[in-house]
């Protein structure tokens, strides 16, 4: 190419910098037509490149593999570097259908259950009104729980009235409370009632085993259970209430339902506390499969773990919420002279003979041979 002065005073001194540079990519394109090819002809079908339309390095690309996407979809482990393997799984699917379950169906029909509970048992109050002591009291007492049975309750009760308080507030604080009281109180609140959930745990895992060791042999069935099952236990009627011993049949459901309950409880709890420690679902799940023949997964990583022990530990604790609302009505304002046994230890000897007959008879005779007197036994002032 010859530039002359007029070219150049043409272009002017702006002007030569393009010219130059056009000048540059000329040269090098002649020295490589398969570029010059592809640069001009950007329309050019891919295999006329060199790498056939792919991205250089044997990489997907833009294409797709089906296949391959659906298993990291379905959380296919990879490997890491790292020493938390748990991060070699890049997409982790269950994680939004435990965030939609939570927040979706868990707490709408757990709302509804708690909300249900304390409906039906202000209904049966208004219609059915406070259990009274037929035959009033009789200034006499007889004693109903010692002081180390009414240790075991009330630290089993108030840890888990502080459990439930907390771990409620983690289901509908942000809903309920925050808006009333502010994000900054909110978050204090929410923070401290983590601390006194995690560590209150253990109480009530102590009080579980206390109860279960003082009163399990009180609260095996036996044939006295099935009169006052078909007698309602006498709570629906101002007739005298079927005999009992120490527990009636109620007592009987509720102290099974709580431990049962309180095991589940824990069991999910102590993997909540020491997450990724536990494998309680898959060994479940396997004994399921083995003794009613489904196809549970068994074959669960530590996350999914994670995942259902959430959730099942909130479905349990919404459980043992409700049925210790009736639990707490029953010994309080439902019936008259209950709460005595758990206050005091002492309780009227008319209620006594009402409510637990059987068992108001066998302690007395259990007195009156301890005693070596003779006579009739004499209940306790």
């Amino acid at each position: 190419m010859i530039c002359n002065r007029k070219t150049i005073r043409h272009f002017g001194s702006r002007g030569l910098l393009p010219l130059l540079a056009f000048a540059m990519i000329a040269f090098a394109l002649a020295g490589n037509p398969a570029a010059a090819q592809n640069s001009l002809a950007p329309n050019a079908a891919p295999e006329a490149s060199p790498s056939g339309g792919m991205v250089p390095g044997d990489t997907l690309g833009t294409t797709s593999d089906s296949d391959y996407w659906r298993a990291v979809r379905h959380g296919l482990q990879g490997n890491v570097s790292i020493p938390d393997k748990k991060a070699g799984t890049l997409v982790q699917s269950e994680g939004e259908a435990w965030r939609s379950f939570r927040n979706g169906p868990l707490t709408l029909y757990a709302s509804w259950a708690l909300l249900g509970t304390i409906v039906v048992l202000g209904l049966f109050y208004a219609i059915r009104g406070r259990i009274r002591i037929e035959h009033g009291k009789s200034n006499q007492t007889i004693t109903r729980f010692k002081a180390v049975e009414r240790f075991g309750h009330w630290m089993l009760a108030v840890s888990f009235i502080i459990l439930g308080l907390t771990g409620l507030n983690i289901l509908y604080g942000r809903y309920v409370l925050k808006p009333v009281i502010g994000d900054g109180a909110f978050g204090f609140l929410t923070q401290m009632g983590k601390y006194l959930h995690n560590y209150l745990a253990f109480a009530f895992m102590a009080g579980l085993a206390m109860i279960f060791v003082m009163w399990v042999r009180h609260n095996l069935p036996d044939r006295t259970d099935i009169k006052w099952l078909l007698q309602g236990g006498g709570i629906f009627s101002k007739k005298l209430h079927p005999p009992a011993k120490k527990f009636n049949a109620g007592q009987k459901v509720i102290f099974w339902a709580v431990i049962i309950g309180g095991v589940s409880l824990s069991l999910s709890g102590w993997a909540l506390l020491f997450p990724f420690t536990t494998h309680f679902f898959a060994g479940t799940f396997d004994k399921v499969n083995l003794i009613f023949g489904t196809e549970l997964p068994t074959a669960l990583t530590a996350l999914q773990e994670q995942q259902l022990n959430a959730l099942w530990h909130s479905i349990m604790a919404v459980f043992m919420v409700c049925v210790i609302l009736a639990h707490i009505y029953i010994g309080s304002i439902g019936m008259e002279g209950a709460f005595d046994a758990m206050g005091s230890g002492e309780v009227d000897l008319n209620w006594a003979k009402e409510h637990h007959s059987i068992w108001v008879e066998e302690h007395q005779a259990d007195i009156h041979k301890a005693s070596g007197s003779g006579g009739a036994p004499q209940p306790a002032e």
